[in-house]
């Protein structure tokens, strides 16, 4: 199967002619032929999107009917529900009971959500005096360029769409090379229901396609969810450019709090989900669990025999939990995260080595005596590895899980509601859950602190990420002051 480039409700090749390759995660074998976008395809869908903007979408389209349109797209990935899943299992990777069960639902939940804030996003009446009236109004940006990563192909997708079409931006939006199959296919569903230019879909290398967008005079706002090294990098594009705005939801090493109150048989099965899901590629994943002492050695002893539950196998076996990393190049990072891990000296629990002899699947490991210094303490590994360390009381706890460059989650367990509420008031992070983990809702805003990101995706928090705010003064009676 070979796809071009969705622009203008069409799939058309990259001018150059290139092309990449997709491979299934499970045995390394090709499964798809994409076209790959350089500098020119970009300008080519910003060019539709500008065009689009200005006859057929933006303040044309009243918000009621684009809220329509949004609503019927989510229709369309519930009819479609079931091939969706199977293309995210196929080249992500993921077990196709998630795709399906959370992945797509959630996506099309986020559609639905936003379908109906599009007709209440509006300004205000202010008073000023009786001689003046003011309002403000709100208003698209217009073309923005978003681009998503490779662990939620089409929830990311949906999570970019959403907030930018309620408020009747245009999108050029880059998916990731190694999983752009999910939303190619959404691609077909939306150009029954949205007009040409209005989503136009792209994939390629970051280098050239992303910076092409980062960079692009005529985009006027960028989103990006992904690695904060690239985050640094499109910032530091759309400063030199046009100065366009800029959201970013970047990665995390999030701590996870176990108080010797906590329920440890609730508190282990949320701490595996809260890491393993989603093969641990999860940018809020509590990936530092840490235990209060008196309980750590049942917490530790009911956690492996968790983990060594999991199923590691197929994505279209019913009982997968974990299925493949999604490229050769995940697998090898964290592959080298396990290996530094143990050159410095940490133990490893269990795991700690790949899984079968195909495919880029590895064990779930637990890592047990690490130090703060340690690079899988302090570093983002993005698969199915967690490191487990003691606390001896809440200010201790509260120095651990803040002693890192990140801030997008956090989690408390205790059956104490005051002790929870006080150490999450305390984390430095965008999200705290207590006493359940990686619990998303399309209503409630994501996002991180530190570097972590800047804005917040979801919710009407998102809203303000695309909309911008005019003010207008009427004069009513007052006199000219000269």
């Amino acid at each position: 199967m070979s796809l071009g480039l969705f622009i203008n409700n069409k799939f058309v090749p990259g001018v150059e002619g290139r092309t990449i390759d997709v491979l299934n995660p499970s045995n390394d074998k090709k499964i798809a032929v994409v076209s790959e976008a350089g500098a020119q395809d970009i300008d080519i869908a910003v060019d539709a999107a500008e065009k689009a903007f200005n006859t057929v979408w933006g303040e044309k389209v009243p918000g009621f009917e684009r809220g329509r349109m949004l609503i019927a797209l989510a229709e369309a990935f519930e009819a479609n529900a079931e091939t969706l899943a199977s293309i995210e299992a196929l080249d992500n990777g993921k077990a196709y009971g998630f795709a399906k069960g959370f992945d797509v639902a959630e996506a099309a939940a986020c559609l639905r959500y936003y379908g109906g804030w599009a007709d209440k996003n509006h300004g205000k009446t202010i008073e000023t005096h009786d001689k003046k009236l003011a309002f403000t109004r709100h208003e698209p940006v217009g073309v923005v360029g978003q681009i998503i990563p490779w662990n939620f192909p089409i929830l990311m997708f949906a999570w970019k769409l959403g907030p930018a079409l309620a408020t009747g931006n245009t999108i050029v939006i880059k998916v990731a090379e190694t999983t752009p199959l999910s939303a190619f296919y959404a691609a077909r569903l939306i150009a029954d229901i949205f007009p040409p230019g209005v989503v136009n879909i792209v994939t390629g290398y970051g280098a050239i396609a992303g910076a092409a967008i980062s960079s692009h005079m005529k985009i006027s706002k960028v989103a990006f969810t992904g690695s904060t090294l690239v985050g640094r990098q499109i910032m530091k594009a759309a400063a030199q450019s046009n100065l366009k705005s800029v959201t970013l939801e970047l990665g995390g090493k999030s701590p996870n709090i176990i108080f010797d109150d906590a329920d440890l048989e609730q508190a282990v099965s949320w701490s595996t989900f809260g890491l393993f899901f989603n093969h641990g590629q999860c940018c809020c994943a509590g990936s530092r669990i840490y235990v209060q002492e008196s309980v750590y050695d049942k917490f530790l002893e009911l956690l492996t025999a968790k983990v060594k539950s999991i199923k590691v196998g197929s994505p279209f076996a019913a009982d997968t939990f974990q299925g493949p990393q999604t490229s050769q190049l995940q697998f090898d990072r964290i592959s080298e995260h396990i290996k530094s891990g143990k050159d410095e000296g940490a133990t490893v629990h269990i795991g700690g080595e790949r899984h079968g002899t195909e495919g880029y699947f590895l064990q779930p490991t637990i890592f047990t005596d690490v130090k703060p210094h340690m690079r899988i303490v302090k570093e983002e590994i993005f698969g199915p590895v967690v490191v487990v360390a003691k606390f001896k009381d809440e200010a201790d706890i509260i120095a651990q899980a803040n002693d890192t460059m990140y801030g997008l989650a956090a989690a408390v367990f205790s059956r104490d509601v005051s002790r929870a509420l006080n150490t999450a008031k305390q984390l430095k992070a965008g999200t705290v859950w207590v006493n359940c983990y990686n619990q998303l809702h399309s209503q409630t805003p994501f996002g991180g602190y530190k570097q972590s990101g800047i804005g917040r995706e979801l919710g009407e928090y998102a809203l303000a990420n695309y909309t911008s705010v005019k003010a207008v003064h009427i004069n009513l009676e007052q006199p000219h002051p000269l």
